[in-house]
């Protein structure tokens, strides 16, 4: 990835909610961050490291000689804490899906009929009354199978909306552009639903504060490379 692509994540794992430099964080303190710091792309694998130290209890990493644990195991531990059904013998990318897709599960149910309406209209459903919380997550589920370009882009819309209640911004890796209109119709229901849902999560346990946020951040990071240079033409107002 391009630094500018990892300032979303390095902030993460840097800063609290509030902007304050998180005190459990170990980044920041490294002479070879400071020497390039901001080019991350110099030092990404203290950033990786970083995530599988938050990753690991402080007590299991003094016996691993001060190493953290695999993403994997940190992706699979964060979906144990939100209720993720998930197969661990998936890959890492299938994992995450699942992940995002219960996060717009949990936020397709708490939508109002008029929500579900607006929004199914959004995704180009005809006679979208009397849409079903389970009709969205079927068609949200074929478009994450289907992969590409929309999967993509729905991936974005979840990870915005989860970052801006969780660290208090949203993406900045994509532009800081406009969505296409399309996109930025379904950016409303889902945004404001998954946000509001996400501000009033309390998230016990100071390592998941930056264990969450970070995986789904790594989530974008990985659909963004895996879509070239289509993902350039996506980005958030």
């Amino acid at each position: 990835m391009k630094s500018e692509e990892l300032d979303d994540l390095v902030y993460c794992l840097t800063h609290d909610k509030d902007g304050d430099v998180r005190w459990t964080e170990e980044l920041t303190q490294n002479s070879h961050y400071k020497t390039h710091y901001p080019d991350h792309h110099q030092y990404w694998k203290l950033v990786a490291a970083e995530i599988q130290c938050f990753g690991a209890n402080s007590f299991a990493t003094l016996f691993r000689g001060g190493e953290g644990v695999r993403y994997k195991e940190v992706l699979m531990d964060v979906c144990d804490k939100m209720n993720v059904n998930y197969n661990k013998r998936s890959s890492a990318e299938i994992i995450e899906g699942n992940l995002l897709m219960k996060i717009l599960t949990d936020a397709l149910e708490k939508m109002s009929p008029e929500e579900l309406n607006e929004l199914a209209k959004a995704t180009g459903i005809k006679n979208a009354g009397g849409i079903t919380p389970e009709t969205m997550v079927g068609v949200f589920q074929a478009v994450f199978r289907a992969g590409g370009f929309k999967s993509y882009q729905l991936t974005l819309i979840i990870v915005n909306a989860v970052l801006k209640a969780l660290i208090g911004r949203g993406l900045s890796f994509a532009g800081n552009a406009a969505l296409t209109r399309t996109m930025a119709l379904l950016t409303g229901p889902i945004g404001w639903v998954i946000t509001g849902l996400w501000t009033a999560v309390d998230i016990a346990g100071a390592a998941y504060r930056v264990t969450i946020p970070a995986v789904i951040q790594v989530a974008a990071l990985r659909q963004k490379h895996l879509n070239g240079k289509q993902s350039e033409k996506v980005s958030f107002s």
